[in-house]
């Protein structure tokens, strides 16, 4: 017998043996797709780099090729002074901006157009 049920198939086989019945049960997991019984492949992103000396000597990641390695860090002063001073956290509010900036007038229209979509969002045109 075959029993389907959400993607699993169970598979039943009785067997007589000296009179007592014996039920083989075989467990397949299928996922549905274009064919029957048709196993989905699943997609294994890249491996990740857990190696703390590694990690603070090269730029993992950075390399595009496949073949060659990744670069080697540089000592901080090599590298220009704006970058250590590049806002990594969360964005800056509206009131904690300066009003006569070109940042805080793009941070208010942003807000207004996403204060409209919300007050927008159910009705129909």
């Amino acid at each position: 017998y075959n029993i389907k049920m959400s993607g699993v198939c169970f598979t039943s086989l009785y067997v007589t043996v000296e009179n007592k019945r014996l039920i083989i049960a075989e467990c397949r997991i299928t996922v549905k797709g274009k064919g029957k019984g048709m196993m989905k492949e699943e997609l294994k992103g890249p491996e990740v780099c857990k190696d703390p000396v590694r990690l603070t000597s090269y730029a993992m990641g950075v390399n595009i090729f496949k073949q060659g390695e990744d670069p080697l860090l540089k000592p901080p002063d090599q590298y220009p002074e704006w970058l250590f001073q590049l806002n990594l956290g969360a964005p800056q509010k509206l009131h904690e901006l300066d009003w006569d900036t070109w940042k805080y007038w793009q941070r208010l229209r942003k807000e207004n157009i996403w204060r409209f979509n919300r007050l927008h969002k159910g009705k129909k045109f």
